[in-house]
């Protein structure tokens, strides 16, 4: 449930929402998402969050980064570290948990609700953290696809769960093809 009145803001998980929105078979758009929440409350601040391979000289995820932040995206971002697994696997790790949390727990005197766009059932005390602060916190995310994408605990813990896929008339758009280094650059969030 939102009010006109409140202050709003958004953290995109980004590697976590095109991980949802992949598996209900839609992309996000995301001028239609600012606009749909802008329309939801007083929206102060987006941000969205996400590691970048700056190994490679062309990163697939880089034109969004540079649409998003020329668009009234807060942009927060960090390199993106490779590795090799024990199968001899090229892999991706960069977790971008802690700076979504911190900026959230900076910014909650700021706001009356926090919109969270993950299922990473490691923002549940985040979640718990700000709400003991006043602050309601919605979570978007997908209990549709299969696995759910979003934890139990962090569903529980969220004041409001919104189903993305009822989400995808009003944000989404068709899938566009995709590449393989597409994929990669939506980094894993391995430990």
């Amino acid at each position: 449930m939102f009010y006109r009145d409140e202050r709003l803001a958004l953290f995109i998980d980004g590697s976590n929402l095109y991980a949802a929105a992949k598996a209900l078979g839609f992309d996000i758009d995301y001028k239609l998402l600012r606009q749909e929440f802008a329309r939801r409350g007083k929206l102060l601040r987006a941000f969205y969050y996400t590691a970048l391979l700056e190994s490679d000289e062309y990163s697939p995820i880089r034109p969004l980064v540079d649409w998003l932040h020329y668009n009234g995206f807060n942009m927060v971002t960090k390199p993106a570290k490779e590795y090799i697994d024990s199968q001899g696997r090229r892999k991706v790790k960069g977790n971008m948990d802690i700076e979504l949390s911190v900026d959230a727990m900076e910014l909650a005197p700021s706001v009356d609700h926090i919109v969270l766009f993950s299922g990473d059932g490691d923002f549940r005390p985040l979640v718990a953290a700000l709400q003991r602060k006043g602050v309601r916190v919605s979570v978007v995310s997908t209990i549709r696809s299969q696995p759910p994408m979003i934890s139990d605990e962090l569903r529980r813990q969220a004041d409001n769960f919104i189903e993305l896929d009822e989400l995808r008339d009003i944000v989404g758009r068709p899938p566009r093809e995709t590449h393989p280094e597409a994929e990669q650059a939506y980094v894993s969030e391995e430990n």
